[in-house]
């Protein structure tokens, strides 16, 4: 046994006679689930952070920032946080990388938090660069967000094997380490970005990105299950018809019959939400919504987490912060900019001051979540925990 950063993991790279890890069984999957409460939280980036580089380089790290808002996640009853890695971060840096994702796990503990972490993403702009990121584009959706692999990459089978071993030490890593819920491996592996970065926008991605994208994510899921992680794999497809398997997408017939627990994103009204949910009940497997929440399409917190819940649906939604990233501007900012904030922001819960966008909303998840203890106890109660867990319980003086 190796020690990384003081979590314990076996080197996957001395094991190459090893064979992968297979799906999860249903009885296993279902088994985990049950011992988890109900799983809410959120994508999280900080505010100060434009992209994924951003928010990992070591120039522009930022751990008080980090620290701050996760405490504000907590403070709504969040258990969980999403967060996006990317390939450049790591592959530029590979043991600073590791030691600031460790730090950032240790202030999810800090918030009883726990990461659904994402290795790789399709959505947005095909050409990373690492280095200084560009700010963001004014009353633009998500102008810096950017993909990883690139294109150059992506489009290039024979170039996938430079990713390759990012999946494989990453995963290797911290795959006994409790403080990661789980490994979520490609974001959207398919999706073209027709309206931003495709043929109707900038026109700068992969003119065949959907079979790339699919095959991509098979390759993905073969070296995660190399690393033999302790927590479960998974791939959420992000639209498309899933009423039966014949009327699904290559990919997603993939995604929901390879991944050890379903996860899917939803932007839609209530009633296609829960029509989402029961149409993947048939794989028998914990559900979870890794992406939700845009208020001008009546996909609210109001409107959906009470049915999520019903059905025991993890539930993550896209936006916390509002900073950098520009959530709170629609998708359709892509075609018409905005001058002017928002009357009504599309994603985002709170204002870089903490302040909250909507009070009431802010109110209604706490009662979804029972977090309506007084912050001061809440507060006490953590420190006892984790100095119990150290073995040093001592009583937290007022």
């Amino acid at each position: 046994m190796q020690k990384h950063f003081g979590v314990a993991s076996e080197s996957v790279a001395k094991n190459p006679e090893q064979q992968p890890a297979k799906q999860w069984t249903m009885q296993k999957a279902n088994d985990w689930f049950a011992r988890q409460p109900w799983l809410i939280g959120c994508n999280f980036v900080p505010s100060t952070a434009v992209n994924q580089l951003e928010m990992w380089q070591a120039e522009t790290w930022d751990p008080a920032t980090n620290d701050r808002e996760l405490g504000w996640a907590a403070g709504l009853g969040m258990n969980t946080v999403r967060v996006f890695l990317h390939d450049l971060a790591y592959r530029n840096d590979p043991e600073g990388f590791k030691l600031r994702f460790h730090e950032f796990l240790a202030l999810c503990d800090k918030h009883e938090i726990r990461a659904m972490v994402v290795l790789f993403d399709s959505v947005w702009d095909p050409d990373p660069v690492a280095g200084p990121q560009p700010a963001p584009r004014t009353g633009l959706h998500n102008s810096g967000w950017v993909q990883s692999p690139g294109k150059e990459i992506l489009g290039d089978r024979s170039r996938w094997q430079e990713v390759k071993p990012y999946v494989l030490d990453i995963i290797g890593t911290f795959r006994f380490d409790n403080r990661i819920l789980l490994w979520d491996i490609v974001n959207e592996p398919d999706n073209d970005n027709l309206l931003s970065y495709g043929k109707k926008g900038l026109d700068t991605e992969l003119p065949d990105k959907q079979r790339v994208g699919t095959e991509f994510v098979k390759a993905a899921f073969g070296w995660a299950r190399e690393a033999h992680p302790s927590q479960p794999v998974t791939s959420g497809p992000w639209y498309g018809d899933w009423s039966s398997l014949n009327t699904m997408s290559e990919m997603d017939r993939f995604l929901f019959l390879n991944s050890d627990v379903i996860t899917f994103h939803n932007y839609l009204g209530p009633e296609e939400f829960e029509r989402c949910v029961e149409h993947l009940k048939v794989f028998n497997r914990p559900i979870l919504c890794t992406e939700y929440m845009a208020r001008n399409q009546n996909n609210t917190f109001e409107a959906i987490l009470p049915i999520a819940k019903e059905h025991n649906v993890g539930m993550y939604n896209w936006g916390f912060v509002s900073g950098k990233s520009h959530t709170i501007y629609p998708w359709d900012s892509w075609q018409k900019p905005y001058a002017d904030e928002p009357a009504l922001w599309f994603h985002d819960i709170f204002r870089a001051d903490g302040s909250a966008y909507k009070p009431e909303e802010v109110a209604f998840i706490r009662r979804m979540t029972g977090h309506t203890e007084n912050v001061v106890e809440k507060a006490r109660t953590v420190v006892l925990k984790r100095k119990a867990r150290r073995g040093v319980v001592q009583q937290v003086s007022s």
